[in-house]
């Protein structure tokens, strides 16, 4: 008894172990996989990755074109009225001595006046030089003729001296509304004890407008 039950189970394992090859070899040829779901492969023709996001939009691009176009030119017309503005702010739009010739005219007759009157005098007229200085002078100018006329006055006596000075040529360098810069030059005849001798002189002088009138303010021999 014990040994017919034997052999029947014998014969039953093969019989088991032939038909799980069986199922394994038919998924095998199907190419099924029991543990792995298939997903959905890229399509390839459609040109799209897993990293690619969507493309932008045609309108959308013009837009943006023209927005960026509209931005340049708004700051190339700022930057240009800015250039503009300063080129029109310089130092040279601001000289009246190249525009304004009346009173360019006006500052030139005022400062070559001064000049004649404050450097000419005589031996016995040097107190008629010394009140054209105070009224046509100011400022440093008439701070340092003050301190060197006295000397003037008293070679002017012992020597017997003449000074006459002319100006030959002025020019305005730089003219605002109330200062000026001019360059000056002079042709002086000192007449010692009748003897004459004859100098020229370069100054650059300074001048103000004060009270309608051009006052020297500042002389500089060159």
């Amino acid at each position: 008894m014990n040994s017919e039950a034997a052999e029947a189970e014998a014969e039953e394992v093969p019989e088991a172990e032939a038909s799980t090859h069986a199922e394994a070899g038919t998924e095998a040829e199907a190419g099924l996989k029991p543990d792995a779901e298939a997903g959905p492969e890229p399509d390839a023709e459609a040109g799209f990755t897993p990293e690619a996001g969507p493309e932008r939009p045609p309108l959308l691009r013009r837009r943006v074109a023209t927005v960026a176009l509209l931005l340049a030119l708004v700051l190339g017309g700022a930057a240009f009225l800015l250039a503009a503005a300063e080129l029109h702010d310089t130092p040279a739009s601001r000289n009246r001595a190249l525009t304004d010739t009346a009173a360019t005219t006006e500052v030139i007759e005022d400062v070559s006046g001064a000049l004649t009157q404050v450097f000419s005098y005589t031996p016995s007229g040097t107190d008629t030089t010394r009140q054209a200085a105070r009224s046509l002078l100011a400022g440093k100018a008439a701070r340092q003729y003050g301190e060197l006329f006295g000397q003037v006055e008293k070679r002017a006596a012992e020597q017997k001296l003449t000074l006459t000075t002319h100006v030959v040529r002025a020019g305005v360098t730089r003219l605002t509304g109330r200062s000026a810069h001019l360059l000056v030059f002079l042709d002086q005849v000192a007449e010692r004890r009748g003897k004459p001798a004859t100098a020229a002189a370069q100054l650059s002088v300074t001048a103000e407008l004060r009270g309608g009138r051009w006052l020297i303010v500042d002389i500089a021999s060159r």
